[in-house]
């Protein structure tokens, strides 16, 4: 019979699905607004008494911010260019702009991300794995307040969907995280609760000109008003382990208007490592990487197929677990200390000049990442028997 804390444990699961429902009708019943933000309220009180500091943009009205995309000077001017260009009215282009950072901007709610989301990310990821932290170099630095000017972004391997739960766990006493999600993220109660989290939305590989300019201005918005990031520089799940070549389009976002005189963005990088990950099953699949893990609701469906078959199986008991999940966290690169040390004025940069810059210090962040990554048993002991197959195990 199940104790008083796993049944607790196990009400996470459909509050998860009571939010998604009660958030939506908060979007037609004031009331129901005016109570989750009181109750917000009194959790970024309470956080902050425990020391963890919320930057002024993450805790900014959702509202207020889609009206600073529509009104700001870039976009007005992007939106002119991409009305003459499309043969459209300007009111239509404008109508383009505003739809689209409601799109993007998320709705940042503390009590559910601290209330609901840290409690279910600390239990999903102890009942599979048996968590250990690697070198913490990079959130020591944090500690000392070093950089009380910057932009924190934390850039992390991809090795299964559960990565941003696990970091958001380990991180729930220092800030609080957002990130970019895909198109999967849209489905009801996700697009609601995922961006209650602090989550924007991204459309990948998106062709239009415009939504791009949308985008880059909220994310250099987000990092001129402190948001701490997590970035997925692979853009995707590796197959095998190895770090696969980083996509640098959000890097540049963040990139195109730095001043170094107004403030830094320090990359804090960070590896992780599974013993098993949730989609080692789809990643095996034949087609390389993207077979089984691209296309609507594809990775999602195969990260939340195999994560409810293994906490049925870890609520079952008798220590069931996925092995260890390792995170380790590098030394902090300093993206004013590196552009001064290569003499790069990114902001100054035609575009193309600009591209290849940003990749330089993309594969460099890919290397910190891949020395921040700690070793774990089971790919270690396969390894070993790839490399001596004529050894017999015992």
């Amino acid at each position: 019979m199940a104790g008083p804390r796993g049944g607790r444990r196990g009400w996470l699961v459909l509050v998860v699905l009571l939010f998604g429902g009660v958030l939506a009708a908060g979007r037609l019943v004031p009331a129901v607004r005016w109570y989750f933000r009181q109750r917000a309220a009194r959790v970024v009180e309470e956080v902050r008494r425990r020391g963890i500091e919320l930057p002024t943009f993450k805790l900014t009205r959702r509202g207020t911010l889609i009206h600073r995309l529509t009104h700001d000077p870039e976009l007005i001017e992007a939106a002119e260019v991409y009305a003459r260009e499309n043969d459209i009215s300007m009111a239509v282009a404008m109508a383009r702009v505003e739809r689209y950072g409601r799109e993007i901007v998320p709705s940042f709610n503390a009590f559910l991300y601290f209330r609901v989301g840290i409690p279910l990310a600390a239990w999903i990821s102890r009942s599979l794995y048996d968590i250990r932290v690697g070198p913490q170099r990079g959130l020591a630095v944090l500690d000392e307040n070093a950089y009380e000017d910057a932009s924190v972004v934390f850039v992390m391997n991809h090795r299964s969907n559960i990565d941003y739960v696990l970091l958001a766990h380990l991180m729930a006493h220092r800030t609080a995280l957002s990130y970019a999600a895909g198109e999967w993220a849209h489905a009801w109660p996700l697009g609601r609760l995922i961006g209650g989290m602090g989550a924007f939305f991204v459309r990948r590989g998106s062709g239009d000109d415009l939504y791009r300019r949308v985008l880059e201005r909220f994310v250099q918005m987000a990092v001129e008003g402190g948001l701490t990031q997590v970035f997925f520089p692979e853009g995707g799940l590796s197959r095998d382990g190895k770090l696969r070549e980083p996509k640098v389009g959000l890097l540049d976002y963040m990139l195109r208007h730095f001043d170094p005189e107004a403030g830094d963005i320090l990359f804090v990088p960070v590896g992780v490592n599974y013993d098993w990950a949730l989609e080692d099953h789809s990643l095996l699949q034949p087609g390389g990487p993207e077979a089984g893990i691209r296309g609507r609701g594809g990775p999602f469906a195969s990260a939340a197929g195999s994560m409810v078959r293994n906490l049925l199986l870890a609520r079952r008991g008798g220590g069931f677990r996925l092995g260890a999940a390792a995170v380790g966290f590098g030394a902090p690169l300093s993206a004013r200390e590196y552009a001064a040390s290569r003499g790069v004025a990114f902001g100054e940069l035609e575009r193309e000049a600009r591209i290849e810059e940003v990749k330089v210090l993309a594969r460099l962040l890919m290397l910190t990442i891949n020395d921040s990554i700690p070793p774990v048993a089971v790919p270690l002991v396969a390894r070993a028997l790839i490399e001596a197959p004529e050894t017999t195990v015992p």
